[in-house]
C-alpha cells in the first residue's frame, strides 16, 4: 500500500507544478510572453550565430506559440490529477486493475514531459538557439521539469504485484 500511495503522491504532485505553471503563466500573460517572444525573435542569443534566419517576427505566432504551451501545461495539470485521483480510487484493488488504471497517468506524464523536452528543449533551446541567451535561457529549468517527470514515470510503470499471504 506505501508504494502505490507514493506512487499516486508523485502522479499529483506533477499535477500541482503543472498546475502552478499553468496558473502563473496564464495569470502573468504579460511577463511570461516576454520570455516566448524574446525565444522566437531569437535577438538575445550571440550576435554571429548563424541562425538567427530561424526567427520569427510576426508577433501573433509567438501569442499562438505561447497559448499552445499553456495548453499542453494545462492538459498535463488536469489529466495528472484525473489520473492521480483515479488511482487513489483503486489502491485497495488487486494489482491487475491498479495496473491498468495507470494508463491515464502514464499519458499525463509523458505528456508533461513532451511538454517540456519538445516545446522548451528542442524547439526553443535548439531550433530557436535559447541556450545562447544569457537572458531568456529555459533550458536548464525544462530539463530539470521533464527530467523529474520521467522519472515519476519510470516509477510508476514499475508493476504492483499482489501480496502474496502464503508468506
Amino acid at each position: 500500500m506505501v508504494i502505490r500511495l507514493s506512487k499516486i503522491s508523485m502522479v499529483m504532485a506533477i499535477a500541482l507544478f503543472a498546475s502552478l505553471v499553468a496558473f502563473g503563466n496564464i495569470t502573468d500573460y504579460g511577463s511570461n510572453f516576454a520570455f516566448v517572444h524574446h525565444v522566437f525573435l531569437m535577438d538575445t542569443i550571440f550576435p554571429d550565430a548563424t541562425i538567427k534566419y530561424r526567427a520569427i517576427e510576426a508577433e501573433w505566432l509567438h501569442h499562438v506559440g505561447y497559448i499552445g504551451i499553456i495548453t499542453l501545461e494545462t492538459l498535463t495539470a488536469i489529466i495528472c490529477w484525473v489520473a492521480g485521483f483515479k488511482l487513489l480510487a483503486v489502491r485497495n484493488e488487486s494489482a491487475k486493475i491498479f495496473n491498468k488504471s495507470k494508463n491515464l497517468a502514464v499519458i499525463s506524464l509523458t505528456l508533461g514531459f513532451l511538454t517540456w523536452q519538445v516545446a522548451f528543449m528542442s524547439v526553443g533551446g535548439e531550433w530557436f538557439g535559447m541556450w545562447m541567451s544569457k537572458q531568456w535561457n529555459g533550458v536548464p529549468d525544462a530539463f530539470r521539469f521533464f527530467i523529474t517527470i520521467i522519472l515519476v514515470l519510470i516509477y510508476l510503470v514499475q508493476p504492483e504485484k499482489d501480496e502474496d499471504s502464503s508468506s
